[in-house]
């Protein structure tokens, strides 16, 4: 059996900063009530380690970003990887918060691009529903508009103007280019601005390009949705099986037993360290035959 390690893979520039920034905050203030908005990025080994740094994390899938900073009452709150809206930083304010910001730069470029469109025109905004990073981009201005799927489309105000399409920064390559062509459809006068992020793109491109694998294993958090596409993404470039696993712990034996060759990537705010466990153990039963993999990672 051979064993494909993809690449690029792991933390990309804007989680590296993110987590640094989260390790500096505590550093600099000892003694201070430290508090994450959300899961500083979509992977919960990341959220444990901030938690042992002493960092707690408020997050209610049923809640707004708005709405969990009503369980922020003191001290430092942390913006997430996945930005806020403005509405957020001046609740923050009002709460006497003292704020630290971790928005991925990618994100913030797509947040300025939003709000310069909003002075003058509507902006269709191509994301995935109740996501952190699609809410702060609604939150910036009520010219903003979701679009999920193509039947979105369809329930959009009759009075729009001056149209700018653009999308997330981690949804699938394909699906942003067939929900931007459907919006294109829709309106043909409007602008479209695809902002996938660098590390998205390649890593995505990366799974694209590979030819003849049997099974594609991606290392990620079930909640990521940059990981969750690559899963996507291989299925549709016509590998037959691909399996998201959070760690070594949920590989099984099946998923790679009598097959020749087993490709391996990860999401981008996967740690490093979990996708070489991975691919060691892999390794091992390719040479020996014999499948072991840890209780627990």
């Amino acid at each position: 059996m051979e064993i494909i390690s993809v690449t690029p893979r792991g933390y990309c520039q804007g989680v590296v900063r993110a987590i640094q920034t989260a390790r500096k905050t505590v550093e600099d203030n000892p003694g201070v009530k430290v508090t994450m908005l959300g899961m500083i990025v979509h992977n919960r080994h990341v959220v444990e380690e901030c938690s042992r740094l002493g960092i707690q994390c408020v997050e209610d899938p049923g809640k707004s970003r708005l709405e969990l900073l009503d369980d922020v009452d003191s001290g430092i709150v942390i913006f997430t990887a996945h930005g806020v809206s403005d509405a957020v930083r001046e609740k923050a304010k009002e709460r006497g918060l003292q704020i630290v910001d971790a928005t991925c730069p990618d994100v913030e470029a797509t947040h300025e691009l939003v709000k310069k469109h909003c002075e003058h025109g509507d902006v269709l905004y191509i994301g995935k529903k109740n996501h952190p990073e699609a809410e702060g981009v609604l939150g910036l201005s009520p010219r903003v508009h979701l679009i999920s799927c193509k039947e979105d489309i369809g329930h959009l105000p009759k009075d729009l103007s001056d149209i700018l399409i653009t999308n997330q920064t981690t949804l699938s390559m394909l699906d942003a280019r067939e929900l931007i062509q459907a919006c294109l459809d829709a309106f043909p006068d409007a602008k479209a601005s695809p902002e996938i992020c660098h590390a998205t793109t390649i890593r995505q491109e990366a799974v694209q390009k590979l030819k003849n694998v049997d099974v594609l294993i991606v290392v990620g958090d079930p909640h990521s949705n940059n990981s969750n596409q690559l899963k996507q993404i291989g299925l549709a470039s016509g590998i037959k099986d691909a399996y998201l696993i959070e760690d070594a712990a949920q590989l099984r034996e099946d998923m790679i037993k009598g097959k020749d060759r087993v490709a391996v990537t990860s999401g981008s705010s996967t740690p490093t360290g979990l996708t070489n466990q991975v691919i060691s153990i892999l390794k091992e039963y390719a040479e020996t035959g014999v499948f072991t993999v840890p209780s627990a990672v």
